[in-house]
């Protein structure tokens, strides 16, 4: 089971109560009223399980930077966004509160520590008329990485108009080449683009949500890429091919044939049928917020979610006890507005393509390597004779 009660997180981590309800207060361990009784609460037990491993305070350095790297303490030092008693912050900004008011332009320029961003498009060319957005992106940003300079040595106001450069680089392959060029807020142009728009608004509200979140996989692969002096486009690139992994962006894409399983054969007993193989539900559950992503919740909560999706949330939650993340939320505006089939990848790739410059500026105003060491847990050498 998922969830253990206070008596057994208690017994598997050996500690008094008052720990663990601390460790639940610093979202160490996530926690849900139980059901059955709502005076008490059940426990995350992998959350459980990773405390009791590393409750000695003597652990190697070699175990504390494994689990660092898997959900674990902070690895970089940054400023630009954190998760904090089940809140996205950025900059010191409510996230969620951000998202009613606020333009991807004007959140990208506080993540930058600067003024608005003017995201400036033009029309693109395509390596081919069938190119869809991700190639195309894809393309784009590896042709700049060719050309531009190293990020390294080089002013902070001169990286950010660069910055700017790429990101609309990136918006121009999106919109693709049938898209107007000027100068108008990005989500009014995808809306546009998309012939939809009525979601312009939510699209404003997903590309601010999803504009940076702390360091995750494809924000710490454009660390470690620009940690090299590598150009912005480079680890703009980096990002997104881990962006494309169906464990990280691409787990969207995954709602999609779950969805298809339950127009079949109903919510139910698609849920039944997806544990039955032991496929592990996308788009549910985050490790980062024990009562539910926020994200998710403020955008689910200003579109008309289609019943076949609101059956599925419901059957997965009490199946498995996880509620619906910011991917199935992105799946839900897709079909709710009639988005085409790339549209929550594309969406998700354009928004943290945000956060991903504002980790690079402030990567390469550090001007150190990420280099980690392995654990070497292979053959022992055997010195030549």
């Amino acid at each position: 089971m998922a969830w253990m009660t206070a008596a057994e997180a208690l017994s598997v981590m050996n500690v008094r109560a008052q720990t663990l309800y601390a460790n639940v207060s610093r979202g160490k361990i996530r926690a849900k009223p139980d059901k059955t009784d709502p005076r008490r609460s059940l426990y995350h037990r992998d959350d459980v399980l990773r405390m009791a491993e590393r409750r000695s305070g003597q652990r190697k350095v070699a175990k504390v930077a494994a689990q660092a790297i898997d959900w674990g303490d902070p690895v970089l030092l940054s400023a630009i966004s954190t998760v904090s008693n089940g809140r996205l912050w950025y900059r010191g900004r409510d996230a969620i509160e951000l998202a009613n008011t606020a333009t991807f332009e004007e959140v990208t320029g506080m993540l930058w520590d600067t003024d608005e961003v003017c995201i400036k498009t033009s029309t693109v060319r395509r390596t081919a008329a069938t190119d869809d957005p991700l190639t195309a992106s894809l393309v784009a940003l590896a042709t700049r990485s060719a050309r531009d300079l190293p990020s390294s040595g080089r002013t902070p106001a001169v990286l950010r108009d660069e910055a700017a450069s790429v990101l609309a680089t990136l918006a121009q392959a999106i919109l693709g080449p049938s898209a107007s060029a000027g100068e108008h807020a990005v989500s009014e142009r995808l809306a546009v683009s998309w012939g939809c728009g009525e979601a312009e608004d939510a699209i404003r509200r997903v590309l601010v949500l999803l504009a940076d979140h702390e360091l995750n996989a494809s924000t710490f692969a454009t660390h470690v890429t620009v940690s090299t002096g590598a150009s912005l486009s480079a680890g703009v690139l980096a990002g997104l091919a881990t962006l494309t992994g169906p464990l990280h962006g691409g787990a969207s894409t995954a709602v999609r044939a779950l969805i298809e399983l339950a127009t079949g054969i109903g919510p139910e007993a698609a849920v039944r049928n997806w544990l039955a193989q032991g496929r592990v539900f996308p788009a549910f559950g985050h490790p980062l917020y024990a009562d539910g992503d926020p994200r998710a919740s403020a955008l689910l909560s200003t579109v008309s979610v289609p019943p076949l999706y609101a059956e599925l949330a419901a059957c997965v939650e009490k199946a498995v006890g996880e509620r619906p993340n910011v991917d199935f939320a992105l799946a839900v505006l897709a079909s709710a507005f009639d988005l085409p089939a790339h549209a929550p990848l594309s969406l998700f790739a354009l928004a943290r393509c945000a956060g991903w410059l504002a980790h690079a500026l402030e990567q390469a105003q550090t001007g150190h390597l990420i280099r980690p060491r392995t654990r070497y847990v292979g053959l022992p050498p055997k010195p030549a004779q």
